[in-house]
């Protein structure tokens, strides 16, 4: 959803051009669809359309299931080639897009996708795709174009109504101009010490480049961000520009996993895991958890504070993901759902791979397992975070914080905060949960089964650094 940097768009400059967008009903009736990420779109397309009418073009709006769409469209104006970015999305987006391809063929319409990440389709084997990222990220950035030709009759087809969006989250807003005013600001100011400040979510909402959403939404290229980052030269961000600049490789590094193994949305990497927790979920500690009040203040906060803004630092949502999968034992399938719903930036490649690692079923990657309350000292040394978003807790001393069912009950008096009643009492017993957790995940990861399940998924998913 933008001109600049738009491979498909320049390309169709020269000859009629019809920017389409359809609103697809299975797409925003899923269950990974939040009003947070309609208001987001509707944001973006507003902008849109103005940038192509600024170039003598519009876009137009359609509605349904994709292939019907296009039926009907070609009918009322007959064309003949369909251009478009290649998209790594859910099973939904996946099936329509087979279905797309199915009726080009049966029409005789060309569709012609181009690359807009580091996203390798039908990639035989991951040697040497790091290269393969590079080459593509510093290729020219194409300039969007001045002027677009519509077809001279558009038939009955007009500008549709946009869906009505009703959600009380305070979140970015959507738009191309608006991605720029992000990254201007992040390579200006804000992300000089990204690398020492993206790990707490009290410095990081500042600190992060906040471009997530917009990356997501196409509302500004990898690319340019990339090289945007490459021309900061001042010696003391280098080391937060060479770690932002490794993010942005392993956000396709995820990414050409589920366009590897589309599967991965629904099982896991490795098979040898499959049974493990999904016949003990519990239903009470899942709802706790997407409630923020399973009775661990700094989970709960990260929690809350997501729920408010669609936004969370990563450092902070491996927690939340580690705390579920290890601490309640949940399946990581149902809170993968919910968390989808609730990032603006979710972008299903990176979503369900991240899931999937911090839930310790990949079999190749390091089991972690964060600790709430040593996350809390580390990351909100004052408290300011917890207190922002479990008020509940806001008049205990900082040194009962980050667990304040130690709180002795003379201190809960005289703060009038009770413990159990006005917030809840931890809703497992850390040393006991991560025991049984650990106890179970590490002897299964020892099995034959297991380590071979390892090899085969280093083998097609592994990280090469060449």
């Amino acid at each position: 959803m933008r001109v600049d940097d738009h491979a498909p768009l320049a390309l169709s400059a020269d000859d009629l051009c019809l920017p389409v967008y359809v609103f697809e009903p299975a797409v925003m009736q899923a269950h990974d669809f939040d009003a947070s990420h309609q208001r987001f779109i509707n944001q973006s397309l507003l902008e849109l359309d103005a940038a192509l009418r600024q170039r003598g073009a519009r876009l137009l709006l359609l509605s349904g299931n994709v292939p019907e769409v296009f039926e009907k469209l070609h009918e009322a104006i007959p064309f003949s080639r369909i251009v478009s970015h290649e998209e790594t999305g859910n099973a939904i987006t996946y099936k329509r897009d087979l279905a797309l391809k199915d009726w080009t063929r049966r029409k005789g319409v060309e569709w012609h996708e181009y690359a807009q990440t580091g996203v390798v389709r039908r990639l035989k084997s991951r040697d040497h795709w790091a290269g393969k990222w590079l080459e593509r990220m510093t290729k020219p950035i194409i300039e969007a174009p001045p002027r677009l030709i519509l077809p001279p009759h558009l038939g009955d087809f007009s500008f549709s109504l946009m869906p009505h969006v009703v959600s009380d989250k305070v979140t970015q807003p959507g738009g191309e101009s608006k991605a720029k005013e992000t990254l201007a600001s992040f390579l200006s100011s804000r992300g000089r010490n990204y690398q020492k400040e993206m790990s707490s979510p009290v410095t990081a909402e500042a600190s992060c480049s906040r471009l997530s959403p917009y990356i997501t939404w196409g509302n500004i290229s990898l690319k340019r961000v990339y090289q945007a980052s490459r021309q900061v030269k001042q010696a003391d961000w280098q080391p937060s520009m060479r770690s932002f600049q490794s993010r942005l490789w392993w956000h396709c590094h995820f990414m050409q996993k589920l366009e590897d193994e589309p599967e991965i949305e629904f099982h896991n990497f490795s098979r040898a895991y499959d049974g493990l927790r999904e016949d003990e979920f519990n239903p009470v500690y899942f709802q706790a958890w997407c409630e923020g009040m399973t009775g661990y203040p700094f989970v709960d906060a990260c929690m809350r504070s997501l729920l408010q803004t669609s936004w969370l630092n990563f450092r902070m949502r491996a927690m939340l993901v580690s705390f579920a999968a290890y601490h309640l034992w949940l399946h990581w399938k149902p809170c993968a759902d919910f968390l989808a719903r609730h990032f603006l930036d979710y972008e299903p490649g990176i979503h369900y791979s991240q899931f999937q690692m911090q839930s310790g079923v990949t079999g190749i990657n390091t089991i972690r397992i964060y600790s709430p309350a040593k996350q809390a000292t580390e990351q909100d040394p004052q408290g300011h975070f917890i207190r922002q978003y479990v008020p509940e807790l806001a008049n205990l001393p900082t040194q009962y914080l980050a667990r304040p069912e130690l709180t002795p009950p003379l201190v809960q008096q005289l703060y009038g905060v009770r413990i159990g009643v006005d917030y809840p009492e931890p809703i497992v017993d850390e040393k006991v949960a991560l025991n049984r957790a650990k106890e179970r995940i590490f002897t299964l990861r020892k099995t034959a089964f297991a380590m071979a399940e390892a090899d085969r998924v280093q083998a097609k998913h592994g990280s090469r650094r060449t």
